[in-house]
């Protein structure tokens, strides 16, 4: 049943423009699948859903992406768009991104498994990458800055 209705979902934020849990609770009745907002939220932490920006300017669920093309990643086009800024200073790389995207971002930052990166936090508008040393700061800044096109 879990796996079931963790594909419905996939497929549902994909064909609508889903913004909140309980959006998704009423697509999924919709479809004959009853479940309880506790349930959806731990689909929803189990699947890596992500709040994307969409062409309207609005948000909805997606699923972060990370694919390759000659070896370099390349993420999906609602989250790279969204990248303000990337910087580094010292051994910390910073990110900026717009309102409400640097949690999405960072969930798709930490799927690139990059071995320079220690760690990273972020906030709502901001992303700081712990980074081993400062020379490899400026690199990792350079490769992201290929990553997001920025």
């Amino acid at each position: 049943m879990k796996d079931l209705r963790q594909k419905k979902i996939l497929e549902l934020i994909e064909a609508y423009e889903i913004d909140t849990q309980e959006a998704l609770i009423e697509k999924l009745l919709s479809v004959g699948i009853n479940v309880t907002q506790t349930t959806i939220s731990r689909d929803i932490r189990e699947l890596r859903l992500v709040k994307g920006l969409t062409s309207k300017g609005t948000y909805k669920y997606i699923l972060p992406e990370v694919t390759k093309t000659n070896n370099v990643p390349v993420l999906n086009s609602a989250l790279t768009e969204s990248v303000i800024k990337i910087e580094a200073a010292q051994n910390i790389v910073v990110i900026k991104t717009f309102p409400g995207m640097a949690n999405a971002l960072a969930v798709c930052v930490d799927s690139l498994e990059q071995p320079h990166i220690v760690g990273s936090v972020a906030g709502d508008d901001t992303i700081l990458l712990v980074i081993k040393d400062t020379e490899t700061a400026l690199g990792v800044e350079n490769n992201l800055k290929t990553v997001f096109g920025v």
